[in-house]
C-alpha cells in the first residue's frame, strides 16, 4: 500500500456504504473525506506511538487515523475499543482484522469491550502514553466522562482529544428506536470548557459535530521552536 491518502485508497474506502455514514460529513461524489481528512492529518502531524478510539460504526475514525499512523515513519498503532453492542459488525475477532487488513491498514488491534471493562485489563495497565484519544462511544456525558477520564492523564504533552457527537442534544437511535436515549456529550463538553486549564474548539461539521481539547501545561505551552528537530530558523 502506497503512503498517502490516494483517491484509489477512497474509492476502496467508499465501497462500503456504511463508511459514508454516522455523522463524518463525508462524500462519496467528490472523494470528500470530510472530517476524515481532520483525522488523518492529526495523526501525520502529532505522529504518535499509540492512538486510542473508543467506539465506532464501521471504522472510518479508526481506519484514518491508522492510515496516518501507518504512513508515518514512526508506524504507531491505533488501539480501539468496541464492545459491539449496536449489532454484530465487530464481534467475530477474525473477520474483523480481515475487514481492515481488506482496506489496506494491518496497525488496528480491537478489543471487544467496553471502556469499562477495559480499564480493568492488563492491556490498558500497559498502554503507556497516548498521542491521540478519539471518544465516540455511548453518547451520553456520564460515558464521554467515564472515557475521557480513563485516558486524559496518559496523554502525551501535545496530545489531542477529539470528542465527537459534542455540539447537539438529541434522541440517539443508533441501537434502534425502541432503545433511543437522549445524546448528552455536549453536557460533559460544556463542563470542561469552564476549567482554564483546558483549550477546546467546537467544528460545527457533520449532523452532530466535533470537539477538539488540549491540555495547557508547562510541557504543553512552552515555546513551539523547542519542539522542533533543528530549532528555530
Amino acid at each position: 500500500m502506497k503512503q498517502g491518502l490516494s483517491p484509489d485508497w477512497i474509492t476502496r474506502l467508499f465501497e462500503h456504504p456504511d463508511l459514508l455514514r454516522m455523522g463524518h460529513h463525508q462524500r462519496a461524489e467528490d472523494q470528500n473525506l470530510g472530517m476524515g481528512w481532520l483525522y488523518y492529518a492529526f495523526g501525520r502531524m502529532i505522529r504518535p506511538r499509540l492512538a486510542v478510539v473508543i467506539g465506532s460504526w464501521r471504522g472510518f475514525v479508526p481506519l484514518m487515523i491508522a492510515k496516518a499512523l501507518q504512513d508515518n515513519l514512526e508506524s504507531g498503532e491505533v488501539v480501539f475499543i468496541d464492545p459491539s453492542l449496536a449489532d454484530d459488525f465487530w464481534k467475530d475477532a477474525a473477520r474483523v482484522n480481515d475487514y481492515f487488513l481488506s482496506l489496506g491498514v494491518a496497525n488496528i488491534r480491537h478489543f471487544r469491550l467496553t471502556t469499562q471493562e477495559f480499564v480493568k485489563t492488563s492491556d490498558y495497565r500497559a498502554l503507556g502514553k497516548v498521542g491521540l484519544l478519539f471518544i465516540d462511544s455511548l453518547h451520553t456525558e456520564q460515558q464521554a466522562q467515564f472515557d475521557y477520564e480513563a485516558f486524559s492523564g496518559m496523554l502525551e504533552p501535545r496530545g489531542f482529544v477529539m470528542l465527537h457527537d459534542s455540539m447537539i442534544v438529541r434522541p440517539d437511535k443508533v441501537y434502534g428506536g425502541e432503545k433511543a436515549y437522549g445524546m448528552s456529550v455536549k453536557y460533559f463538553v460544556d463542563r470542561l470548557k469552564q476549567d482554564p486549564m483546558l483549550q477546546l474548539l467546537d467544528l460545527p461539521f457533520g449532523h452532530t459535530g466535533l470537539t477538539l481539547l488540549r491540555k495547557l501545561d508547562e510541557e504543553a505551552t512552552r515555546n513551539p521552536y523547542d519542539w522542533l528537530d533543528d530549532g528555530p530558523r
